[in-house]
């Protein structure tokens, strides 16, 4: 396995794994003296929101993408991947054998299975180069349903409520000729 491609499967695996965090030192330490704020109006509280995420309107498109999208595939969320790169995730609400097939038949290719427990399989869609880019250009589907799991949760909270398969699709990164 090489890195570009553990990269791949380390970010599909991050959503879905919980890590126990380390305990947090307080800020500031208690033999600095805190902080004063700089004189100045006050300003109004911000929403939060990740800062990697991608506004709800910049929705990909297969032209976009470069790939084919999945059949009524819902756009998740995409995160900052590094290197001008992003990830899409998109949910299926179809079996993951049928989402794998799809993208066999469209990109005219058989993939590779990187994981069978979860089931997780990878077509690579472009040809990774280290010195520009953070992740292979790829196309992964994994089965949320494994082990009896209901799915991945809807995180717009329509339907489905839960999807049982998950698409992450790495384009190129932009300017990035198709053929490389």
């Amino acid at each position: 396995m090489n890195v570009g491609r553990f990269g791949v499967v380390a970010a599909i695996v991050i959503g879905s794994v919980t890590l126990g965090a380390q305990t947090p030192k307080p800020f500031p330490q208690p033999s600095q003296p805190p902080a004063q704020p700089a004189p100045g109006p006050a300003q109004p509280p911000r929403p939060a929101t990740p800062a990697t995420a991608a506004p709800a309107a910049d929705v990909p498109t297969e032209a976009t993408l470069g790939v084919p999208l999945y059949p009524k595939a819902q756009f998740i969320t995409s995160y900052d991947a590094g290197r001008g790169q992003r990830f899409y995730l998109f949910g299926a609400a179809a079996p993951f054998a049928d989402v794998v097939t799809f993208y066999r038949t469209g990109l005219k290719q058989k993939g590779d299975v990187l994981f069978e427990s979860p089931p997780t399989h990878q077509f690579e869609t472009g040809r990774f180069r280290d010195e520009t880019m953070a992740f292979p250009p790829s196309v992964t589907i994994k089965d949320y349903t494994w082990g009896g799991s209901p799915g991945y949760p809807n995180p717009k909270k329509g339907a489905p409520e839960r999807f049982p398969t998950i698409i992450q699709i790495v384009p190129l990164p932009p300017g990035t000729p198709p053929g490389e």
